[in-house]
C-alpha cells in the first residue's frame, strides 16, 4: 500500500511521540512546517498548555518567503519567548520532520537563543 508523504511524516510523528512528552522542567519544541509558514511551540504536556509559541505567521515575518533564514528567525524569537518564560531546557520534536533545511536553521537559532537540547 502507497502512503503519501504526508500520511508517512504523520506516522513517524507518531512513534516518536510515543516515546516522548514534554513535562514542565522539560517541556517539547514542537516544530511543524507548512509549504508556506512554520511554526513553534514550547508545550507542557503534562498540564496540556504552551508555554511560548511563535511562527511564520507573525506581522514581523508575514512578507518574507519560507526559507532558512526565516525559520532561523521564527527560532530565535521562540527561543527568547521560552527564556522569558523560564524556560532552559526542551525535549525537541521535529514532528517527523528530517533535521535538514529549515527544521535545523529553527532549531539551531533556538539553542543560539539560549535554549539546551
Amino acid at each position: 500500500m502507497a502512503t503519501s508523504r504526508t500520511e508517512a511524516r504523520r506516522r513517524r510523528h507518531k512513534r516518536v511521540r510515543r516515546q516522548i512528552t514534554g513535562t514542565a522542567e522539560r517541556p517539547r519544541l514542537a516544530v511543524f512546517r507548512s509549504n508556506r509558514y512554520i511554526y513553534a511551540q514550547v508545550i507542557d504536556d503534562v498540564a496540556g498548555h504552551t508555554i511560548a509559541s511563535a511562527s511564520s505567521q507573525e506581522k514581523d515575518f508575514r512578507s518574507d518567503a519560507l526559507n532558512e533564514e526565516t525559520a532561523s528567525k521564527v527560532g530565535k524569537l521562540v527561543g527568547d519567548r521560552a527564556k522569558e518564560a523560564g524556560v532552559t531546557s526542551v525535549i525537541f520534536d521535529r514532528a517527523g520532520y528530517k533535521y535538514h533545511g529549515r527544521i535545523k536553521a529553527l532549531a539551531e537559532a533556538a539553542r543560539e537563543a539560549g535554549l539546551e537540547f
